[in-house]
């Protein structure tokens, strides 16, 4: 309903040379009181027309609730990080993991460490789309 508001309101803060602290929060409570105007217009029209969701609607749905919550909940406390962060919609899955690159800092996908035994063939060892501690596969790649 008001996306061109948003997009201009966005478009103030990306525009601004100095972006202060009170200016960043103000434009983050912003959208996401533009954000939880349009998810609960949404749940009006289901509810009141009787629309069924096809599953990836629901899917997506819930998914943009969920990060809501998260930006909601950073924002409330004042934080930059919350458990299992979604920075993507389309793959809500996917975490940032920092690496220290100079090329890229942070990557996104899966984390997996393989190893290759004496016969030549090469074992999946661990696949995960957070960040862990490959020590502690190591020593079970080795014992094995």
């Amino acid at each position: 309903m008001y996306r061109k508001n948003a997009r201009k309101d966005y478009l103030n803060l990306a525009k601004c040379k100095k972006r202060t602290k009170k200016k960043i929060r103000k434009a983050i409570k912003q959208q996401l009181q533009y954000i939880r105007r349009d998810l609960g217009y949404i749940d009006m029209f289901v509810l009141a027309n009787g629309v069924v969701l096809t599953e990836k609607q629901a899917k997506r749905l819930t998914v943009i609730k969920e990060l809501y919550e998260q930006q909601k909940y950073m924002y409330d406390n004042n934080v930059h990080s919350v458990k299992d962060r979604i920075v993507s919609i389309s793959q809500p899955y996917i975490r940032p993991i920092v690496r220290g690159k100079a090329k890229a800092p942070v990557e996104f996908g899966a984390k997996l460490d393989m190893s290759i035994d004496e016969n030549g063939f090469a074992w999946l060892e661990r696949l995960s789309f957070d960040a862990y501690n490959e020590a502690d596969v190591l020593i079970s790649a080795i014992e094995r």
